[in-house]
């Protein structure tokens, strides 16, 4: 390989890995919710797994509650508060699974209620 077809094919990859913020928070909500979903139906036979992607929908919604608490984020503020209750939600139900007393398919269905969100609402950012 010379060098400049590794330059070009380095450029070409990170260029097709930029996305628009809209559609990267798609891809990462989806992608959670996938292991999510994946882990549940074997949580009996492999609950380390389930554990970390509960883990991993947790850090998920913290980090979505991150992201709008910030002054420049120009989400409408009902929008703001009704993801942050979802946080907590999340939060809270996470724990009663964790003791096996409550079903995913509430974190399941909320994940995919915002992935149509994101999917239809609006222009991309």
């Amino acid at each position: 390989m010379n060098a400049t077809f590794q330059a070009m094919r380095g450029y070409t990859e990170h260029a097709v890995s930029i996305k628009n913020g809209r559609r990267a928070e798609y891809e990462i909500i989806a992608r959670v919710t996938q292991g999510l979903r994946d882990t549940a139906i074997k949580a009996k036979s492999d609950f380390p797994s389930y554990a970390h992607a509960l883990h991993d929908n947790q850090r998920l919604w913290t980090a979505l509650v991150v992201d709008i608490v910030d002054k420049e984020n120009p989400l409408p503020e009902d929008l703001k508060a009704r993801i942050i209750y979802l946080a907590e939600f999340t939060r809270h139900h996470t724990k009663k699974i964790l003791r096996e007393k409550a079903s995913v398919l509430p974190l399941l269905e909320i994940n995919m209620a915002i992935l149509r969100g994101l999917k239809t609402e609006g222009p991309s950012k």
